[in-house]
């Protein structure tokens, strides 16, 4: 990509901030109205995209590439060719064609899978405002050009390096660069050249974002030329590691350590022996590569890939696929009600004044403050702007000016001038926030100095509303003489002039949404900053407990512990701070939840990053979407619990392929390594275990489309590296003791020489490897769950082959020969019993795991309520 070339991001003479805007609009070419479209468009192809990354990363050739860069690939490649080098030409055609059908099978897997999330990132591309052609218009943030007039507002995520041409009390966060905690005021202007990125107060950067206010930004520098990318090695923030992620990387560990010692073993013991050193070094390495589920990393791609498919069909955008595991894991989900639990689509009921009339005045004041902010769009104002009533003429009002919302003051105000010429601000915000800049009252009398009698009238019809479930907010005023420019300095001595009732009524069916999530193990707890007469009146109609509650101000009072202790037994957290709840999700992770928050807010971000999984809405302020694992197309706690089955059908199906993996394929490997060391002859030439392998591997791939039982989606479930090391040893040895009687009757009975031993064991091995798949992909006997038809076919296709296989016209190749029937018949009649007692063991483990998983759950309670009453002592 390239770069303006007279704007450089380094001080110096070009520094971009240290330039009059005036020039610089002259300099990138363009005026404060904007580019024209046809110059954007090509600026676009001269520059790029504005985008950190390359837009080719997932090109086929690269994907398929990247299938050859695994060790044991690359050292079957290098075996190989040492093959042909000792006049082992078809030996080394064989392993090199059974190479490239694997890296082939796994290509097309996961290259179909990135192209598939491709597709699903394309619908939640994120969207700004800029002028092209003097009109504001919306552009994907990735087709932003130097020169381009950005508008933002609060809980933007600013796209550009620029400089700012017009702000209104701009407050932008950035932490990503400067590791500031604290928003920073913009405003434009000029920085000196050599000025540190926290210091240029006249310039946003890509990457940071938008706390409060309203700004216009001239882009100067996009993409690779940004000071994010700059320094994106340095400042790029870790994404924790899923628990699902470390759970594969240490089953990755468990099966390296095996194989490892196997192959060392195996190689050296078959030079002890003195059997040839290409022939050994061969075997040693295809046992290793049989023992590998080298399919693995295409079988978690495609099977996450098809659930993120699944998931958008029912309106959940996964933005990670890690996300979809823990989805599935969430046994806690935090939330707020609006939207959630209610409707989400706010009435205004009612606007009284201070004795608890209806009013025409506070609705027109309420509707001129509504209608002529600019600052962070809202439902409540979409709501006054279209309740029925008499409104604001807006002939008779010229706006002067506004004070924007921010989290700390809680309030709004609008500065309007009447047709006298006298300017009037209007504040409207939460009743103790607009009471604490009132000094007097509206009542029927006029205005009257605000004394504790009306404060407590104000606040008893406050409670009283509350609690019949309404949102209430206070509207004040104030009259200036005619002047140009308000601060917040003007939020002083306002007259309190009346309430504003809205209602969100619960939403129909979340009461059986909320037990549906109930069912499945996931706990419900409301984190909201309405007050606890709203929540607990909401509580109790949607079925929720309303006595377990904890305020704002009850938690600042608590230590960290303290918070960790009583988190546990509070339902709803009510009068919230947003800088609370990333407190509230760290106690409930402490305690060892996979927690859930769903949030859409400026200040929703370090929730949805602390959480587990972070959870948003299609329509949420980029800064929440941007820090979300899932986007709901739809804010709705239905669609959300489809989300978690499916996240759970993507856990079962992968955790299958592990299974099937570690069962008999480890099983028979060992027993191929042990056999080895006594046989006259290898058990298995290297080609034909690569050749099981590879045959073993294809009914895989139809495990992302398989059923899954109903069972498994009832409970969380979690990655849990002993439990697979506890199923990988006991169907082991279940498969190394069928194999062992499979050597037996070759030897002893059928009296099979090398060729027929090896072919007869190889049919064997796979009929048992495909036999095992039908018995661990359920926890119901294998008869009673079906598999999808895809898994079916197959399994019995392969099946099928491995028997035909031997009496192959290019059998040959493989070291095969035909089988007698009688031999075959055997074969047929090991695996049928191995298939019995395989079902018997599932029967047993599963049993065995469960009482041990609910004697592990009972010592858990037993430790978390002692911890509890420690706490707590009475």
């Amino acid at each position: 990509m390239q770069s303006v070339p007279t704007l450089m991001g380094v001080a110096g003479d070009n520094a971009y901030w240290s330039i009059e805007s005036s020039e610089l609009l002259q300099r990138l070419g363009t005026s404060a109205s904007g580019l024209a479209s046809a110059e954007a468009a090509s600026r676009l192809a001269k520059f790029g995209h504005n985008t950190l990354v390359s837009r080719s990363s997932t090109s086929a050739l690269a994907v398929f590439v990247r299938q050859f860069r695994s060790p044991l690939v690359l050292i079957l490649i290098f075996a190989a060719i040492v093959s042909v080098f000792v006049g082992e030409g078809q030996e080394a055609a064989i392993i090199g064609a059974i190479v490239l059908a694997s890296c082939v099978l796994s290509f097309t897997q996961e290259y179909g899978a990135s192209r598939a999330m491709a597709v699903l990132k394309q619908r939640i591309s994120r969207k700004t405002a800029v002028l092209r052609d003097g009109l504001e218009c919306s552009v994907d943030s990735d087709d932003i050009v130097p020169g381009d007039v950005v508008r933002l507002s609060a809980g933007n995520l600013i796209p550009v390096d620029g400089v700012i041409l017009d702000a209104r009390d701009f407050n932008v966060s950035e932490a990503v660069l400067t590791g500031e905690t604290f928003p920073v005021v913009k405003a434009p202007g000029r920085s000196a050249p050599e000025a540190m990125v926290a210091r240029r107060t006249n310039a946003v950067f890509t990457g940071t974002s938008v706390r409060s206010g309203t700004a216009t930004v001239l882009a100067a520098a996009t993409g690779a030329s940004t000071e994010f990318a700059s320094i994106a090695e340095a400042l790029e923030q870790r994404i924790p590691e899923t628990e699902f992620a470390r759970g594969i990387r240490l089953f990755g560990y468990l099966m390296s350590e095996i194989m490892l010692a196997i192959v060392i073993l195996v190689f050296f013991a078959n030079l002890m022996l003195d059997r040839p050193l290409i022939e050994s070094l061969l075997f040693s390495l295809a046992l290793a590569v049989g023992l590998t589920p080298e399919l693995l990393p295409a079988i978690i791609s495609v099977t996450l890939s098809r659930g993120a498919r699944t998931m958008a069909a029912s309106g959940v955008i996964v933005r990670r696929l890690d996300a979809i595991e823990n989805l599935g894991s969430m046994d806690l989900l935090c939330t707020d009600k609006t939207g959630t639990l209610t409707e989400g689509v706010i009435h205004l009921d009612g606007w009284f004044d201070v004795d608890g009339n209806p009013s025409t005045d506070v609705l027109r004041w309420a509707r001129l403050n509504a209608t002529l902010q600019t600052g962070l769009k809202n439902p409540l104002d979409e709501a006054i702007a279209g309740a029925q009533g008499e409104g604001a003429t807006s002939n008779l009002f010229t706006k002067v000016d506004e004070i924007p919302y921010d989290f700390v003051r809680k309030r709004l105000s609008v500065v309007v001038r009447t047709k006298q010429g006298e300017d009037l601000l209007i504040t409207k915000g939460a009743v103790q926030n607009v009471l604490e800049a009132c000094r007097f009252v509206l009542t029927a009398n006029g205005q009257e100095p605000l004394n504790d009698g009306h404060r407590k009238a104000i606040d008893e019809k406050f409670r009283r509303w509350s609690a019949d479930g309404y949102r209430v907010l206070g509207l004040a005023i104030r009259r200036f003489e005619s002047r140009n420019a308000f601060g917040r300095k003007d939020e002083t001595d306002l007259a309190f002039a009346g309430f504003l009732l809205f209602l969100d009524p619960p939403k129909e069916g979340v009461r059986e949404t909320l037990a549906a999530l109930a069912h499945r193990g996931i706990a419900v707890k409301v984190i909201s900053g309405d007050n606890r007469y709203v929540a607990a009146h909401l509580a109790e109609a949607v079925g929720l407990r309303a006595d377990r509650i904890m305020t704002g101000e009850d938690l600042s009072k608590l230590t960290k512990s303290g918070l960790f202790a009583r988190a546990q037994h509070t339902d709803l957290f009510v009068e919230i701070d947003p800088n609370q709840k990333e407190r509230i999700i760290q106690a409930f992770r402490s305690r060892g939840h996979v927690v859930g928050y769903l949030g859409d807010g400026i200040n929703d971000a370090p929730a949805l990053h602390e959480a587990d999984i972070g959870i948003s809405v299609d329509t949420a302020v980029d800064v929440a979407r941007e820090a979300a694992d899932i986007i709901l197309l739809k804010r709705d706690l239905g669609v959300l619990v489809r989300g978690v089955d499916d996240g759970r059908k993507t856990f079962a199906n992968t955790m299958k392929y592990i299974s099937i993996t570690t069962s008999a394929n480890f099983g028979n490997m060992i027993s191929m390594a042990v056999a080895s060391l006594f046989l006259p002859f290898l058990p298995l030439l290297a080609k034909q275990i690569l050749l099981n392998n590879f045959l073993s591997d294809v009914p895989s791939l139809a495990i992302a489309s398989d059923n899954v039982d109903s069972d498994q989606l009832r409970r969380p479930r979690r990655w849990d590296i002993r439990f697979v090391r506890r199923f990988m040893v006991s169907f082991g040895l279940v498969s190394s003791l069928f194999d062992f009687a499979t050597f037996a009757f070759l030897l002893l009975f059928a009296h099979a020489t090398a060729a027929t031993f090896q072919t007869a064991w190889f049919t064997e091995s796979l009929l048992t490897e495909l036999a095992i798949v039908l018995i661990v992909r359920t926890h119901k006997a294998f008869w009673a769950s079906r598999p999808s038809r895809l898994l079916a076919w197959l399994t019995l296709g392969v099946g099928a082959i491995a028997i035909v296989v031997p009496y192959a016209p290019f059998a040959a190749w493989f070291g095969f020969v035909p089988l007698p029937l009688s031999v075959l018949g055997g074969l047929i009649a090991i695996t049928g019993f191995y298939l019995i007692v395989s079902e018997a063991t599932k029967r047993w483990f599963f049993d065995h795991e469960s009482h041990h998983r609910h004697r592990w759950q009972a010592m858990r309670i037993i430790g978390s309520g002692s911890k509890s009453r420690s706490a707590h002592p009475h």
